[in-house]
């Protein structure tokens, strides 16, 4: 497992080469293989001694302190709707962060970590549809790895963690107009609508892409067939682990399009540190914000709303 996490930090120096590291884990005797995007983990460690919870979530096994931290655990099983693990002491625990909150997941088993391209990653096929916590899938020894949709798992087990939005829009000030247009572009739904409820909120009209290539797409094909819709377009926000192209690709691809490079682009990831804002910088994106925090997000979205408007009165 030591080995496991020492590579976990040398892949982390791999953002932006429109790849993904992907942990893989089984969740029961069967052997199916899940995986985890390696940006989303802190630590991947042994279970240690638990507290229980009162009245806590099914899926919750307790809280743990490691290195002098109190942090949530959970069946990451149970979580998704499997059959929860017969045994959890000394189980795996992959610890990992969302909205400045430290989480643990248990798994039945650690597999390893593989390095695959986003384009290789797919949204999932129709016959598992159905698992609302998959994001994508990936194909790995020619089996299907399911990957899982950490911001769902939260938002089902941590329903207060995940309803940040509610912050935003307690600030805002009124609606800023609908002549304005937003591109967001997430593969997860939860990601998509966490931003998208405050933004319209503010009057703003909202259109989505589930990934980079998506996004790329939709704006070719409004810059062909639409161009009034392209000019209302008053910025993207992305994120940059997603299936297909990451945020990275799609920046440079809208920053080196002479039609598309006036347009603001706010990168925001759960993976935080230097390389990430040395990434936006090389990229040429506006800006980056950690995700999710809803204020950093508003302050940043009125920003260039005003911008748009001022620019739009001066012309």
């Amino acid at each position: 497992m030591t080995e496991m996490m020492e590579g976990v930090k040398k892949l982390t120096e791999l953002a932006g080469s429109n790849s993904m590291q992907l942990l893989m884990f089984y969740l029961g005797k069967s052997r199916e293989r899940f995986g985890i995007n390696v940006f989303k983990v802190q630590e991947v460690c042994r279970c240690p001694e638990l507290s229980l919870l009162p009245n806590a979530d099914p899926a919750s096994c307790g809280v743990a302190t490691i290195r002098g931290k109190t942090l949530p655990v959970f069946d990451l099983a149970a979580a998704i709707g499997l059959p929860p693990l017969s045994e959890t002491r000394h189980a795996p625990l992959i610890v990992s962060e969302y909205n400045s909150q430290v989480i643990g997941y248990l798994v039945y088993g650690l597999d390893r970590i593989v390095h695959t391209p986003w384009s290789q990653v797919s949204s999932p096929p129709a016959m598992i549809g159905q698992r609302s916590y998959l994001t994508a899938v990936t194909r790995v020894d020619d089996e299907f790895v399911e990957i899982i949709d950490v911001e769902q798992v939260l938002s089902e087990i941590m329903p207060t963690l995940m309803n940040e939005e509610a912050r935003v829009t307690s600030n805002s000030q009124g609606g800023v107009g609908d002549e304005h247009l937003v591109l967001v572009v997430d593969d997860s739904s939860v990601a998509r609508r966490q931003i998208q409820r405050p933004l319209e909120t503010l009057g703003v009209e909202v259109a989505t892409a589930n990934d980079g290539r998506q996004g790329l797409d939709l704006l070719r094909e409004w810059l062909a067939n639409d161009p009034d819709r392209l000019a209302r377009l008053a910025m993207i926000i992305s994120d940059i682990e997603m299936p297909e192209m990451d945020g990275y690709t799609l920046t440079h691809e809208i920053k080196h399009d002479a039609e598309l490079s006036r347009i603001p682009v706010i990168l925001h990831s759960s993976v935080t540190g230097d390389f990430n804002h040395n990434m936006v910088e090389k990229v040429g994106a506006d800006r980056f914000l950690a995700k999710y925090d809803p204020n950093d997000l508003f302050e940043a979205v009125l920003h260039f709303l005003n911008k748009d408007r001022e620019e739009a009165t001066a012309a």
